[in-house]
């Protein structure tokens, strides 16, 4: 056997392997998509059957028409913008400095956030409770915001970090030969360079907001409930309505897929910028 029936069966192996995993990751995701799709009756028939035996979008104008829908996917939006740019704004000179400076402190510092990123959330859950109510921050998107930048902080600070490590000190001191000050080396060139590592960086911290329940659940009743809750509340005397439910997943998904699809070419940018460094 030749080199070259080597590379074509291992060639084949692999595509073999991804399909397979695209299977696994991929067919959660299209049975909900599809459930989304079928009367209520038959969301619910058992045995369930993959496809819809009658296509139909009552499940979506039940869920677009329930009372606080609208609301909480606003409320959904406005928490996960505000969070991520209260991540962004803190992370961005927290790893700027960790990574110029060098000092102890800094490494410290960054070893105290990659611990803080290991602990529970159901840890700090009801402590961060009491706190919101004494500032007086419960059932608002801004102090809910506030803690769903606790979860996506310390992972923002070690990402942003790598990327900074990746960009040479002599863009910043060539800045400051044609008179830039450190802070407007950082913003007209240090950050121009990352701009695929923000965007990771911002993903991430989106989906931490966005997907986050434990935080939205205890420091939000009616005003700043987001959709997580709204779609676990989707139930019924006869139990949990799976369309409605199915439904407003299938919506609540799709911003994410959007933005990531918008976001793609700086995301690889991002993940490929530490590969070229000399």
């Amino acid at each position: 056997m030749n080199g070259l029936e080597v590379r074509g069966r291992s060639r084949i192996l692999l595509w073999i392997l991804l399909a397979v995993t695209l299977v696994l990751y991929g067919f959660p995701f299209l049975y909900l998509l599809l459930t989304s799709f079928k009367t209520p009756l038959d969301a619910i028939s058992v045995p369930p059957s993959v496809l819809p035996g009658q296509w139909s979008l009552e499940n979506y104008v039940i869920a677009l028409t329930r009372e606080g829908v609208p609301a909480a996917l606003i409320n959904s939006v406005i928490t996960a913008v505000t969070s991520t740019a209260i991540s962004l704004v803190l992370a961005v000179p927290a790893a700027y400095a960790i990574t110029r400076f060098r000092t102890p402190s800094g490494q410290v510092f960054i070893l105290a956030a990659l611990v803080a990123r290991m602990v529970p959330t159901i840890a700090v859950g009801v402590p961060l409770v009491e706190v919101m109510r004494t500032l007086g921050l419960t059932d608002t998107s801004f102090g809910l915001a506030v803690a769903h930048a606790t979860i996506s902080l310390p992972l923002s600070i070690w990402l942003m970090s790598s990327f900074f490590e990746a960009v040479p000190e002599e863009l910043e001191e060539a800045a400051k030969v044609d008179g830039c000050s450190r802070i407007q080396a950082l913003v007209r060139v240090v950050l121009p360079v990352v701009t695929g590592g923000l965007a990771v960086t911002a993903i991430f911290a989106f989906l931490a907001s966005w997907n986050e329940f434990l935080f939205a659940l205890l420091l939000s009743a009616v005003r700043a409930q987001t959709a997580p809750i709204v779609i676990a509340n989707f139930q019924s005397q006869f139990g949990l309505e799976w369309g409605a439910m199915t439904a407003l997943a299938a919506i609540y998904s799709l911003p994410v897929v959007l933005l990531t699809m918008f976001l793609q070419r700086h995301i690889v940018a991002g993940l490929t910028l530490g590969a070229v460094k000399g």
